[in-house]
């Protein structure tokens, strides 16, 4: 599976500090009844074992739902669970390795700063790229921030799809549009929410809004 456009338009990123009355997977559900676009699965905490379970469970879950499924960071989990695709930061594996190993139809999506680095990325093979953070985030407090301008500059620089990144909220996401960014990844603003599903369709609606009118699919 490749990347489009449309496969951006509202990411959602698993967090588990938000799990409580609800599992991980019923979230990941609520978020997939709602309307997102897309799913990463992102663990820093959970030994391999137990990660891939997870990953093959949430896999199953957003095929029923034809949604995308990504796996954060870790090359070997995406590979074995059969995932879509694999996201990877400026510190993880190079794109190129990262290709190597996920074959040639695995979505490889790459985190990025700056121009030169998007054009790098998209240079080595990446059919996506992160771009954040873009506004201020508790979720990743190491978060490097990017801002308007450059995430503007970034869009204009590549032609592959462009995801933003970084406390993207309803209350702010309307300050996305124009910038050329095919949607938003959240994490927060889906997972903390009471009602995951609602706030999905309202999200999707604002995403729409913001979005589709940035750039012509």
């Amino acid at each position: 599976m490749k990347c489009s456009k449309e496969t951006m338009l509202l990411y959602a990123v698993t967090d588990r500090a938000w799990t409580g009355k609800q599992s991980l997977e019923e979230q990941a559900e609520a978020a997939l009844k709602g309307g997102v676009t897309c799913l990463q699965l992102r663990e820093k905490e959970l030994d391999e074992e137990e990660f891939l379970k997870e990953a093959i469970e949430l896999k199953r879950l957003c095929a029923a739902y034809h949604v995308p499924f990504i796996v954060n960071d870790n090359v070997e989990i995406a590979v074995k669970c059969k995932a879509d695709g694999i996201h990877v930061g400026q510190e993880d594996m190079e794109t190129g390795k990262v290709r190597a190993l996920a074959g040639p139809e695995m979505m490889i999506g790459v985190s990025v700063q700056t121009p030169e680095q998007a054009a790098a990325a998209q240079e080595a093979g990446a059919d996506y790229l992160g771009v954040g953070a873009v506004f201020g985030t508790a979720t990743k407090p190491d978060a490097i921030d990017v801002s308007l301008e450059t995430l503007k500059k970034i869009c204009e620089t590549v032609s592959i799809p462009v995801v933003a990144i970084g406390g993207i909220s309803k209350a702010n996401m309307h300050r996305l549009s124009g910038l050329g960014a095919d949607g938003a990844a959240l994490v927060s603003a889906i997972f903390s929410a009471g009602d995951i599903e609602q706030e999905c369709r309202e999200l999707r609606r604002l995403s729409e809004q913001t979005f589709l009118t940035s750039r012509q699919f």
